[in-house]
């Protein structure tokens, strides 16, 4: 018997990622962290600090604790997530017509208490954004609680020019990082 896997989450997109995958976990529990990011964090350490947070905040002896935590960044700088309909517009002017990281960490916290992480790199580029585009995407409302102010896997990606790296990554969680972590400790994937 494969020890219990805990999603350290409460993002539906993270359920259905592992679901793709042929996985459920035995537990889901929305860890409480502070996600304000510390002055002068970089996008990269922040989103793997944040994903550690999120695993070491669940404490479940005798599982493993799956957690990530998505970034998306504009250089060093990194973007939201969109709690208001001011925040969508805003993330979307800034990636209007240019390039941008969608970084994804994912921590995991072993039955023997080992700590792994692996980190997926992508990029987006946006086409230039007319003030209606940005206004319709806001008003549908899937921007909001999301890094960066939107969904890549709803309305928007009519919008997004390229990406490259893990489309699942962008959506939440990369299932090849995920996946290797979860065989590295032991865990079947089907």
């Amino acid at each position: 018997m494969p020890p219990p896997l805990v999603l350290a989450s409460s993002s539906p997109r993270r359920l259905m990622l592992l679901a793709q995958i042929g996985l459920t976990p035995d537990r889901v529990i929305t860890p409480d962290v502070n996600e304000a990011a510390r002055p002068g964090e970089l996008p990269r350490p922040y989103a793997v600090r944040m994903a550690r947070d999120k695993a070491a905040a669940i404490p479940c002896p005798g599982s493993l604790v799956l957690a990530a935590d998505t970034v998306v960044a504009v250089g060093r700088r990194i973007l939201p997530k969109a709690e208001t309909m001011d925040d969508v517009r805003s993330c979307l002017r800034l990636v209007s017509g240019r390039r941008h990281r969608v970084l994804t960490a994912v921590a995991l916290i072993a039955t023997n208490g080992k700590r792994s992480e692996r980190l997926s790199e992508s990029t987006v580029t946006f086409n230039r954004l007319t003030e209606e585009q940005i206004e319709r995407y806001a008003a549908c409302g899937e921007g909001l609680g999301k890094a960066g102010g939107y969904a890549i896997n709803g309305q928007v990606a009519s919008l997004v020019r390229a990406m490259t790296g893990s489309f699942s990554g962008i959506v939440g969680l990369p299932l090849f990082e995920t996946a290797q972590l979860l065989r590295a400790h032991g865990y079947r994937i089907p």
